[in-house]
């Protein structure tokens, strides 16, 4: 909590949300510099309230949620009185990479909604004052997809079991949720009913870059912690870092992260003047979530066997944590291929569009 208070005097509290609301007021842009320094840590997106899911669901409500919503769910989330999840991803055969699948139902009732079904890998679940549910509303799975406000004390709200993930650093777990009959009424509806896939993107695509932002702060931390070992020490009469195959290490990591900071600038350019938001967030999605992968990898080869510890010691466990904790990076927000498949498309389309303009 000292953290945050400091964080909230500074200035730096909730970067990208409004003035108004207790935030930051900074442009995505200008916040991918906080959140990668606040990345660096991994207490920081804590004590800036930028962490996953909260950070996305912030910028949801913040451009969705009606007035008595975002009184009731926005600003306490807002001031960090309470943590939220968003609740999509499904076992199989529902929702995964495929956002059609949504299996969890929706039920019209007098004044409200029935929500059954079942929920997996809900992140941060576990403590969580409230959830953004997603429920099917239509005639069959994933038909006319809706967002619900759910809190966490619904009496068919039922927490249930942990995974054992590779990574570690999520407040609140990796979570499976059950809805038996949660009663949601119309005011917790959020936006419009069927617009939940709309809804969705409005979210992803800023917190995909979020995701990149904090991770490319892991991944710095990593570099910088293995280069100080690589300067200090000796082997067969001279300085890691004066070897050749060592240096090959150093100057990739020095590129990617290079490469990967100037992507994700030009994303979030793109993202704040709408050009191309879906496919700016996946280019840099599929990148820095591999580029931060590799950076992370060399750092353990620069480490050596202390690149290995996880406990406190010489290193601190820093790049073994992140190691583990990064891998995951590629998976959630969309896989790596899906990425690239909506890409492909969306790059096959406008080749055709552009020879069908060129044909007349």
């Amino acid at each position: 909590m000292d953290l945050q208070t400091r964080a909230k005097s500074a200035g730096l509290w909730s970067p990208q949300l409004p003035e108004q609301l207790g935030g930051g007021g900074f442009t995505l842009t200008q916040a991918s510099a906080l959140l990668e320094a606040a990345g660096y840590s991994l207490l920081g997106p804590l004590a800036l309230n930028c962490a996953a899911p909260d950070e996305g669901n912030v910028n949801l409500l913040e451009k969705v949620a009606s007035e008595s919503q975002r009184h009731r769910y926005l600003r306490p989330l807002a001031r960090g009185e309470v943590r939220s999840c968003f609740a999509m991803t499904e076992p199989a055969p529902g929702v995964g990479s495929d956002p059609r699948g949504v299996t969890t139902r929706a039920t019209r009732m007098a004044g409200g909604w029935l929500l059954t079904g079942k929920k997996h890998l809900i992140t941060g679940a576990d403590g969580a004052g409230f959830g953004i549910v997603m429920a099917a509303t239509g005639n069959g799975p994933g038909d006319a997809v809706t967002m619900f406000l759910l809190p966490t004390a619904n009496e068919g709200w039922h927490l249930g079991e942990h995974y054992r993930t590779l990574d570690a650093v999520s407040v609140g777990g990796h979570c499976v949720v059950t809805l038996a009959d949660a009663f949601v009424p119309d005011e917790d509806v959020l936006g419009e009913v069927g617009r939940g896939f709309h809804y969705a993107q409005v979210r992803l695509a800023p917190a995909r870059l979020t995701h990149c932002m904090r991770w490319l702060g892991a991944a710095q931390r990593s570099h910088d912690v293995a280069l100080a070992r690589a300067t200090t020490r000796n082997l067969f009469g001279r300085t890691l870092s004066d070897h050749g195959m060592a240096q090959a290490l150093i100057a990739d990591n020095e590129i990617e992260l290079a490469a990967a900071r100037a992507l994700l600038r030009q994303a979030t350019w793109d993202v704040e003047h709408d050009r191309d938001a879906g496919v700016a967030s996946s280019r840099a999605k599929v990148f820095i979530s591999e580029a931060v992968g590799r950076i992370v990898d060399r750092s353990v080869q620069l480490m050596g066997g202390l690149g290995t510890v996880h406990a406190e010691g010489p290193a601190d466990g820093a790049v073994a944590r992140t190691y583990a904790d990064v891998r995951a990076f590629r998976i959630y927000d969309g896989a790596s291929e899906v990425h690239r498949m909506s890409i492909a498309k969306r790059a096959a389309r406008a080749a055709q569009g552009n020879e069908s303009r060129a044909a007349t």
